[in-house]
C-alpha cells in the first residue's frame, strides 16, 4: 500500500504534473484557444493545483475555483460557481465529493461543455495506479470489445465469497468509459476503464457478496445481499449493512409513496479493466476500474436507460468474480480472460 512518505518533494511535483498532462492533453485534449475551468476543494487543492498548472501550459484561458467541501455527494455546488460551468468548454472537477449527478453539472453539459471529474481523489491515487494509465490503449482495447457482447444478453456471475447471480442485460453495454473526453457535451470520470451494463428490470435473482469495498470503502466482512426479481430483498454484513439500510431509507423520504420500494433495485453491473489498476485502493472510482473486478450498482438506474428514479446511487465491488456472457468468459480468476 502506498505511503505518503517516500521520494523528494520534486519529485513527487513531478509525478503529480505527469498525471496533469495526461488528463489535459490526452483525456481532455485541451486546444490553445478552450475556456478551461478547474473547480477544486481544501481536501482536494494540491491535485487541483497541478492540473491548473498543467492547462495553463496549453491556453491562458484558464480559471481555478475554490469552493467549499460539500457535505454530501450531490450537493449543487454555490451558485457562483454553478454560474461560471455554464460559461466554460472544459471543466474539470477535482472535488472530495461526486459533482455528476447536480443541476450544475448537467446545465454545463447541455450548453456544449465536455467535463471530467475525479471524486476523492487524493495525491496518491492522483499519483499512481489507474490515473497513471495509458488511455488511448485503453480506448481501443474497450472499444475493440463490440463484437463480444453483440446479441447477448443472458450473464451469470459467481466468485468464491458466494456470488451466485444471474440476469439479462435491460440495454446495451457502454463501452465508451476509456478516459478519453475530446467531445462537446461528454462526461468521465477518471481513473477510467469499465465496461457496464443496466441489468433487464426484474430479470435477476440470485445472491450477490459483496467482498471487496462499497462506495469507496474497504470492507473488513462481506456483504450479502439476497436479490428477488431485481430487487434487495434482505442485506447481512455486520455494522456497515445497517449504515446502508440505513441511508436507503433516508432516501425514501423524498420519494412518492408508489415509487419508494423501486429504492433498492440492482441498477447496474459492470467490470474493470483498467491495467494500471491492480488492487482495491478505497476510491469509489478507481476501485470500480480494477482490472478483473466487478461491481453492481443499487437504486437509480436512469443515467442508463431505466426507469428507477429514486436519488441515490452506490456500488459495491467484488473481488475475483467468474463473469459469463452466455457461453463467453469475459472475467476468470481475477483476470479478463475472454474466451
Amino acid at each position: 500500500m502506498a505511503t505518503e512518505g517516500g521520494g523528494t518533494k520534486d519529485d513527487t511535483s513531478e509525478a503529480m504534473l505527469s498525471t496533469a498532462r495526461s488528463v489535459i492533453r490526452t483525456c481532455l485534449q485541451v486546444r490553445r484557444e478552450e475556456d478551461v475551468l478547474v473547480i477544486t476543494d481544501p481536501e482536494t487543492a494540491e491535485v487541483g493545483q497541478s492540473l491548473y498548472e498543467e492547462a495553463a501550459r496549453v491556453t491562458d484561458r484558464i480559471l481555478l475555483v475554490m469552493m467549499p467541501p460539500t457535505q454530501k455527494p450531490g450537493k449543487e455546488p454555490p451558485l457562483p460557481v454553478a454560474d461560471i460551468m455554464r460559461k466554460n468548454r472544459v471543466i474539470i472537477i477535482a472535488t472530495k465529493d461526486s459533482m455528476t449527478h447536480t443541476r450544475a453539472r448537467q446545465q454545463a453539459t447541455k450548453e456544449g461543455a465536455r467535463i471530467v471529474s475525479m471524486p476523492g481523489i487524493g495525491k496518491i491515487s492522483f499519483e499512481t495506479g489507474g490515473m497513471t494509465a495509458d488511455y488511448n490503449a485503453l480506448q481501443r482495447e474497450i472499444s475493440g470489445m463490440g463484437s463480444v457482447f453483440r446479441r447477448k444478453r443472458r450473464v451469470r456471475v459467481s466468485s468464491p465469497s458466494g456470488t451466485e447471480i444471474e440476469f439479462l442485460t435491460g440495454g446495451r453495454w457502454v463501452l465508451e468509459d476509456n478516459g478519453i473526453c475530446n467531445r462537446p457535451g461528454q462526461i468521465a470520470n477518471l481513473p477510467a476503464g469499465k465496461v457496464f451494463v443496466s441489468p433487464k428490470e426484474g430479470s435477476m435473482n440470485g445472491t450477490i457478496v459483496i467482498d471487496g469495498s462499497w462506495e469507496g470503502i474497504l470492507l473488513e466482512e462481506p456483504l450479502s445481499l439476497s436479490i428477488v426479481k431485481g430487487m434487495v430483498v434482505k442485506i447481512s454484513g455486520g455494522q456497515i449493512a445497517s449504515e446502508i439500510e440505513e441511508s436507503f431509507e433516508m432516501a425514501k423520504a423524498g420519494i412518492r409513496s408508489s415509487k419508494k420500494d423501486l429504492i433498492w433495485t440492482v441498477a447496474e453491473f459492470g467490470f474493470g479493466m483498467n491495467p494500471k489498476a491492480s488492487e482495491l485502493v478505497g476510491n469509489r472510482v478507481e476501485d470500480l476500474v480494477l482490472r478483473g473486478g466487478a461491481y453492481f450498482g443499487f437504486g437509480d438506474n436512469t443515467h442508463l436507460g431505466g426507469s428507477t428514479r429514486v436519488g441515490i446511487h452506490q456500488r459495491g465491488t467484488i473481488t475475483a468474480p467468474e463473469v459469463l456472457l452466455e457461453e463467453t468468459t469475459i472475467i476468470s480468476e481475477g483476470k479478463v480472460s475472454l474466451r
